[in-house]
């Protein structure tokens, strides 16, 4: 055995010891330079390195044989990792965080990990419009070259995955189970997916399932290995804005897209902009704001449509312009709204208004306004909001 896998194993059993946390092997590794010296050594220097006897005790429970089902897990499957903060792909970013992982386990491609990243999170029920969003804006950082990072869970996360893949782009996944646990289990095609073309990340040993204190566990490595965070659509008691505020004690920035006043889904982004989070409206923001520090070129003289080039990364145009609907509107020459439809225009605005209140306002029939409701979803012009309310996409000129 190497002494490379001797360390390995080492942290393993330490890491799978119950009680035994990243702060406790960081005192092992300044005390003893590997915790497989610090595994051989007596009580007495395990004190001096700083451990409490509880944790001596927990640490010499833990067996040299525990570790066989993730050692069996790294060698059973093709692109299998379990990185150590010496090697060279561990994420240079995250190893710079205050409480970066001793171990970190990986299915996919590791060199990602030290590429350019952007976390982008939110609600896991958002509302048309946030779903727009978090597609469009993953679409745009992702071919300009940002690898999307995200947890794998339902709603914002899910889509700003799939909007990178879809674009050609990169995407990392970091999950609070073992790495043979997909959760949600609705997400594992995506899941698989993103192993194929992408990274799936966990410090957690294999055989680990999901637990709630597990969760804020992972979002500090979600942000801790990205430049800066994008919140989407939150609610104001969410996981998402746990992410952001790893990211600002981290020291990254953080981003906010704002929403209706009227909207739940919005507030936990309005509270972060007040709390000096970035307020952005399109992709162009955050690469501007970025741009030094990951050396994209923004060309100035052409503000409407820049060209930006990240880490050695070919061009590649983004737009300027606000962040797409789920459909684009289609020109006035193919369609446009009749005198009832510009009625039910005049009543709605970019705020979500209820099928009741177009209905008192226009004086049309419940089933007129429906009717005119999907054809004018169907080209772009409006949005269902769910619950019953549509909001406006476009201007009446």
């Amino acid at each position: 055995m190497t002494d490379y896998e001797t360390e390995l194993r080492a942290c393993l059993q330490a890491w799978r010891a119950p009680g035994i946390g990243g702060a406790s092997i960081q005192r092992l590794l300044s005390h003893f330079g590997s915790v497989s010296i610090a595994l051989d050594s007596s009580d007495q220097e395990l004190t001096k390195a700083g451990l409490k006897p509880a944790k001596i005790a927990l640490l010499r429970a833990t067996k040299p044989d525990d570790v066989n089902i993730d050692i069996e897990w790294l060698q059973s499957g093709t692109q299998r990792h379990i990185l150590l903060p010496s090697d060279p792909d561990y994420p240079a970013a995250l190893k710079n965080t205050q409480s970066p992982p001793p171990l970190l386990f990986a299915v996919g491609n590791t060199s990602l990990l030290n590429d350019p990243q952007i976390a982008m999170v939110g609600s896991r029920s958002p509302t048309t419009g946030g779903k727009d969003n978090a597609r469009a804006f993953a679409s745009h950082l992702a071919q300009n070259g940002l690898c999307i990072t995200s947890g794998l869970a339902l709603g914002i996360d899910a889509i700003s995955h799939t909007g990178a893949l879809d674009s050609d782009g990169s995407t990392i996944a970091v999950v609070a189970t073992g790495m043979d646990i997909i959760y949600p289990s609705r997400n594992r095609k995506l899941a698989e997916r993103i192993a194929e073309q992408g990274l799936i990340v966990s410090e957690f040993p294999v055989g680990v399932r999901p637990q709630a204190q597990n969760f804020p566990r992972r979002n500090r490595i979600i942000s801790g290995m990205s430049v800066g965070t994008l919140v989407v659509e939150s609610a104001l008691r969410s996981g998402s804005l746990v992410t952001a505020r790893h990211a600002m004690e981290q020291g990254r920035e953080v981003f906010a897209i704002p929403g209706s006043i009227h909207n739940p889904m919005a507030r936990g982004c309005h509270q972060l902009i007040r709390q000096g989070a970035k307020l952005v409206e399109t992709a162009t923001d955050i690469l501007e704001e970025i741009s030094a520090q990951l050396h994209i070129f923004i060309d100035p003289r052409h503000s409407d449509n820049p060209q930006s080039k990240i880490a050695g990364k070919s061009p590649q145009s983004f737009a300027s312009s606000k962040i797409p609907a789920a459909s684009s509107p289609i020109t006035p020459d193919e369609y446009s709204p009749d005198s009832d439809e510009c009625l039910i225009l005049d009543v709605l605005g970019h705020d979500p208004v209820p099928v009741d209140q177009i209905v008192l306002k226009t004086g049309l029939t419940t089933e007129e306004v429906s009717s005119m409701l999907l054809m004018m979803e169907l080209q772009g012009y409006i949005a269902a909001c769910g619950g019953g309310h549509y909001m406006r996409l476009t201007s009446r000129e």
